[in-house]
Parts: structure tokens; C-alpha cells; sequence
């Protein structure tokens, strides 16, 4: 039996990893945590950061029986990279679902401005920007996830999300190029030049992905085209099947 630990990104919760928890619990353990301040979890705006989070979800690795398939949705890509640098012996390999890198070139002015520009708008008009272009189109998933977005404190939105920039431009390159464990990239959009996120076509890379080649030369990359930034929502069963194929190899 092989244990998971699923990481929901930012201004989601552990609902969104539903299928997989119905999919895997039957044969493996599954842990899909809150982050802090996020779903049922408490958590202040000083601890909504990658580096808590990712000593939060270390600490659950070292609690299990066995090395864990670690796995992360967008913000939580960066978390689960965070946690395996703190605990490597406890990951047995690691899945980082439509992840990307948003922050380069010095830390404090990459976060800097996002957060100037979080400011500017304010979060709940940021929010709804930036989830509104998640989704190819409109339907009852992505209005119950858009209204979600917007429900987390505006004081921990417009600090975690620049935080998620310094930290990709402070940690990205190293926490990959730690990776010693097998590595599953599942891409079903990038943010193009323009910051507005699109759907991916089969074998197209993008920075991300060129990203994680270079640094991580074996890392798998399965795109799954035709849907938007929720692959574990919006194609569930692919989902299923290529962490169920991680866990085997």
C-alpha cells in the first residue's frame, strides 16, 4: 500500500483532490491537508507562507509508515518542492500538477510589485481576475471556485500570492534541482507572455516545462489538452491513472 499526500493551492482546499481521495483510498492512504487558512484550517497572514507550509506538510510526511507520493496543484506545487527539500528521505516520488514559475530576478522586487499590484485592485477584484481565466468557460465549477477565491481573508490573499512569487524567484531552480525522486509533470496550461493563462497543446513546452527538464532531466511531463488550470477536477480519471502509474514505477 502506498501512502499520498495531496497539497491544494492558493485560495483552494482539500476538496479539490475529491476524486483522487475516492479513487486511491480503497487501495492506499491518502492525507489531502488545509493549508493553513485555507478550508477548515486556522492560519494568520505572518503563517501563510511556502516555507510554513512546507515545514506543515514535512511534519505529516515523518508521521507516516512509509515514504509518500507526493503531489501538489499549482501553489502547491511549490509547497510540496518546499517539503521535499526538508524531508527527501520521506517522498518516494514527487507529482507537480499545472504548476509554473511567476517571480525571477531578485526576490523582493518580483514580490514587490505583485504586491503593488494586489494593492492597486484589491484582492477581491485580483481574485477574480486571476480565477476567471482559469477555466476554458463558465459553468458551476468554476463559479463555485471563483466565489471560494474570493472568500479567503484579503489580508492572507495579498500576502501569500507575493509570497509565492518571491519564493519562485528565490527557491524554484534550487528546490528542482534537489529532486532525486521520480518526477511527474501534469500540464494543462501555462501563463503566456502576455500573464494570461492558456490551454496546452499535446508536446507544446513552455518555460515551465523547459524549466523542469533542465533542471530535473528524467522528469515525466503528460499534457492533458482541452481544459484548464483544475486537471485533477476537470480530468479526473487521467489524474488517477498517471499518479496511480507514479506510485508503481
Amino acid at each position: 500500500m502506498t501512502a499520498f499526500v495531496l497539497v491544494h493551492g492558493f485560495a483552494c482546499d482539500r476538496t479539490d483532490w475529491q476524486a483522487q481521495i475516492a479513487h486511491l483510498s480503497p487501495r492506499h492512504a491518502v492525507h489531502a491537508p488545509d493549508l493553513r487558512g485555507h478550508g477548515t484550517a486556522p492560519g494568520t497572514a505572518a503563517e501563510c507562507n511556502i516555507e510554513t507550509y512546507g515545514a506543515d506538510v514535512a511534519r505529516l510526511l515523518e508521521t507516516l509508515d512509509e515514504p509518500a507520493v507526493l503531489a501538489g496543484h499549482s501553489m502547491g506545487c511549490r509547497v510540496a518542492l518546499q517539503a521535499h527539500r526538508l524531508a527527501p528521505a520521506r517522498v518516494a516520488a514527487l507529482a507537480l500538477v499545472d504548476g509554473s514559475r511567476m517571480g525571477t530576478g531578485d526576490p523582493g522586487q518580483a514580490a514587490g510589485a505583485m504586491r503593488a499590484a494586489i494593492d492597486f485592485t484589491g484582492y477581491s477584484a485580483f481574485a477574480e481576475a486571476l480565477f476567471a481565466q482559469m477555466f476554458l468557460k463558465q459553468s458551476d465549477l468554476s463559479r463555485t471556485i471563483l466565489a471560494r477565491a474570493k472568500r479567503l481573508p484579503a489580508a492572507i490573499g495579498a500576502a501569500l500570492f507575493p509570497d509565492m512569487v518571491r519564493w519562485d524567484a528565490a527557491q524554484m531552480e534550487g528546490a528542482l534541482a534537489a529532486v532525486r525522486v521520480p518526477l511527474l509533470v501534469i500540464q494543462s496550461t501555462y501563463v503566456n507572455a502576455e500573464r494570461r493563462r492558456v490551454p496546452l497543446r499535446p508536446g507544446e513546452p513552455t518555460p515551465w516545462t523547459e524549466l523542469v527538464r533542465a533542471r530535473v532531466p528524467g522528469a515525466k511531463i503528460e499534457i492533458i489538452p482541452g481544459i484548464g488550470h483544475f486537471p485533477q477536477l476537470e480530468a479526473p480519471s487521467r489524474v488517477n491513472e498517471l499518479l496511480e502509474m507514479l506510485a508503481a514505477d
